[in-house]
């Protein structure tokens, strides 16, 4: 019985525990959600009436639309290349018997460079001038004694036909004898040769480079979107790491009528001056080609467009304190300047810094009106899309 009323007691006791407990928390929970009645001249059974927040203003920072002259060009890389180029190569297989050149020196059209041992070729022309020369001396007795009416038309025609036959064989040894000696085809500067004095070369065998390079080729790529924007004459810029800080100017010479199938690239090549020597044939060029110069041209910093698919962008106009946001088209963009094609006018203030934290129609406070986007040079785009 004593044990019995023992858990009675402990249950009850836990009872009352969690009541106290849940009531409590039902306390807490009202005093802390309790809504509070203003007071009211009305008295106070009247309904409270809700104040409207103050009007915001946001600080922003302004720029001014500009109108400049820009440069639509577009930048590639390419290789410089000869103007003319070749390896030298003997005709004929004999021994190297003298080289008339230093490597890297300036040579002339015509120049021997390297001869061949010649003995035979110069003993054949020998041997086929002096049958030229007994040739002639016959042709011209049987002319002699034809006049005379001492032989026949066919012992002239003979005659002649065996000077002919004669001529013809000095000259090809003649040939021969000149394969011998290695020429210079163009003006330019040798290269570093190959062969010693006393090596025997087959014919084909790699002798000397000889290149042209008073004026060098550059050959580059542009992507096919530019293929109708394309012709010879275009100016352009070229830039090469071997020559820091230099740029060189050039003129786009031809353009390749086939557009590379893997890469949809077409193939330009330009013609620059290279008086002074200062560029090699094989080195890596930068090149920014001007497609087109325009006029008139409205310009933004990029930094106030508010992004938006497409073409179709948007941006804060600030006019009499007001922030309204407008759309405008674009056209170009490099260096952080943007083309306005339609939807603002010249001198009008958009908002550059600040513009994520306004809504259409809300006050404005100009913190700043930058105006260092309005230069007198002319501004460098590139386009965007199609």
């Amino acid at each position: 019985m004593d044990t019995r009323s023992r858990s009675f007691r402990r249950s009850l006791a836990a009872a009352v525990c969690l009541a106290g407990f849940v009531g409590l928390c039902a306390f807490a929970w009202r005093a802390n959600h309790a809504r509070p009645v203003p007071p009211s001249a009305a008295g106070a059974g009247a309904v409270p009436k809700v104040l409207a927040p103050a009007q915001q203003v946001a600080q922003v920072e302004v720029v001014k639309v500009t109108v400049r002259e820009i440069v639509d060009d577009v930048s590639a890389v390419g290789t410089l290349v000869s103007n003319e180029s070749v390896i030298l190569r003997p005709e004929v297989a004999g021994r190297v018997a003298a080289i008339r050149f230093r490597d890297g020196v300036a040579v002339h059209k015509g120049d021997v460079l390297v001869e061949l041992d010649a003995a035979v070729q110069s003993a054949e022309a020998r041997q086929a001038q002096a049958e030229l020369s007994l040739a002639k001396a016959n042709a011209d007795r049987v002319q002699d004694l034809f006049a005379r009416q001492f032989v026949s038309v066919s012992a002239r025609d003979e005659s002649v036909s065996r000077l002919e036959v004669a001529r013809a064989n000095a000259a090809l040894a003649q040939a021969r004898l000149d394969r011998t000696r290695i020429r210079a085809p163009f003006d330019g500067i040798v290269g570093i040769r190959k062969v010693n004095v006393g090596d025997y070369v087959r014919d084909g065998d790699a002798l000397i480079n000889i290149e042209d390079i008073a004026v060098l080729k550059l050959d580059f790529r542009l992507p096919e979107l530019y293929l109708g924007r394309l012709r010879p004459g275009q100016k352009l810029d070229v830039t090469c790491d071997a020559v820091p800080g230099a740029v060189f100017p050039a003129e786009v010479e031809a353009i390749d009528p086939l557009v590379d199938a893997d890469g949809r690239a077409v193939l330009l090549r330009a013609r620059l001056a290279n008086d002074e020597s200062r560029l090699r044939p094989g080195v890596f060029a930068r090149v920014r080609l001007i497609v087109e110069r325009r006029d008139n041209v409205m310009l933004i910093p990029e930094a106030a467009l508010i992004p938006m698919p497409g073409q179709t962008q948007q941006v804060f106009r600030v006019s009499d304190g007001i922030a309204r946001r407008v759309g405008v088209r674009i056209g170009m963009r490099r260096a952080a300047e943007i083309e306005v094609v339609e939807g603002l006018a010249p001198g009008d203030l958009v908002v550059a810094a600040g513009q994520f934290k306004l809504r259409d129609g809300m006050p404005v406070v100009v913190t700043r009106t930058d105006v260092a986007n309005a230069k007198p040079e002319p501004a460098a785009l590139s386009i965007v899309g199609d």
